[in-house]
């Protein structure tokens, strides 16, 4: 569904803060169908955003990836 979002961990390497926003930004347009929202829907588009850039934050912190040293 969404080819274009890049990976966000490479090992035990994970993108940073504005890599994951980057990429929750690409999610959110792909499944509103809104490249850029209008000013009516901009809050619930920078909404979702965020709650999926902090989701996908704990997920990245909350991996244990076998033969990274910690």
């Amino acid at each position: 569904m969404c080819r274009s979002i890049v990976r966000l961990r490479e090992g035990a390497q994970i993108a940073g803060h504005e890599d994951i926003e980057a990429a929750a930004r690409q999610f959110v347009r792909k499944v509103s169908g809104f490249s850029k929202p209008a000013p009516h829907n901009e809050a619930v588009f920078e909404q979702a955003i965020a709650e999926i850039t902090e989701a996908v934050e704990r997920l990245m912190q909350g991996l244990v990836i076998r033969g990274a040293s910690n």
